[in-house]
């Protein structure tokens, strides 16, 4: 009775965009959250009788054959990286990537992660870090007598001071390209690793060379569509009835066989 486990894998995998569905909910108030999608693709197949097989003495070839499936897997959980709505929040170290592009910051470890979250702080010691405190490349430190702070589209940042009419130059920030997002390695915390899939990361100029530029005092937020996710929550919910209720007349059917007297 194949359709035991046949169904029983639909089941699982109606599961799976289940719980895809639930983390883009979760993450409605996320900033710069990308929504993820699950995509599925069809199990090996039982070749009961191959195509174009010779049938008959005369050499006649079956047109089809017979083909049975074997059930549904898992085959990809993608990432939509469509841009998130920017709101204004007013904070000074806050900034919105309009267009492609990461923020680089610095792990404990030493390696370099990817976030497009742009809630920074400011350190103990005057860094600008994220909210979990990794330092962001280049590592711009500002001065604890800094009246304000000033970032422009090209990520320059700027100290005004009480006692000077000009800004001084503290730093630029800059944004990493991948030649495939997608391929990028969600660690949580809003932070993406390199992978080899999404390739080497190609560091710019905000504004140069396809990346995006920044926009200072405000965020990007999460780019999840409630409806769109309530809607894919209700298909998935009717897929697990359906494969469940597959599991139930196929067990009705093996009751039938062994009640045969």
């Amino acid at each position: 009775m194949r359709a035991l486990d046949i169904a029983a894998s639909g089941m699982s995998a109606q599961q799976m965009r289940v719980e895809v569905v639930s983390n883009n909910l979760a993450n409605m108030n996320t900033t710069g959250y990308k929504p993820r999608r699950a995509e599925f693709a069809d199990l090996h197949y039982q070749q009961l009788a191959r195509a174009g097989t010779i049938n008959a003495a005369d050499g006649t070839v079956l047109p089809t054959g017979v083909q049975v499936g074997l059930g549904v897997r898992p085959a990809a959980i993608s990432v939509n990286l469509q841009q998130g709505t920017s709101t204004q929040t007013g904070g000074d170290l806050d900034v919105a990537i309009e267009g492609k592009g990461f923020l680089e910051v610095t792990l404990p470890s030493g390696l370099p992660a990817y976030t497009r979250d742009g809630s920074l702080k400011r350190s103990a010691d005057g860094q600008i870090v994220t909210s979990d405190g990794y330092v962001v490349v280049p590592g711009i430190t500002i001065p604890n007598d800094a009246r304000s702070i000033s970032i422009n589209g090209a990520g320059e940042v700027y100290a005004y001071f009480g006692d000077r009419v000009e800004p001084e130059l503290l730093g630029q920030f800059s944004l990493a390209g991948f030649s495939n997002e997608k391929g990028l390695e969600a660690s949580g915390s809003n932070l993406f690793l390199e992978t080899s899939a999404s390739g080497p990361a190609l560091v710019g100029t905000p504004g140069d060379d396809g990346l995006g530029t920044l926009r200072q005092a405000y965020l990007e937020g999460s780019a999840v569509d409630a409806v769109r996710e309530v809607t894919e929550l209700i298909t998935a919910q009717r897929g697990y009835e359906m494969n469940a209720k597959v599991i139930t007349a196929a067990d009705q059917m093996l009751a039938a066989t062994t009640q045969v007297r």
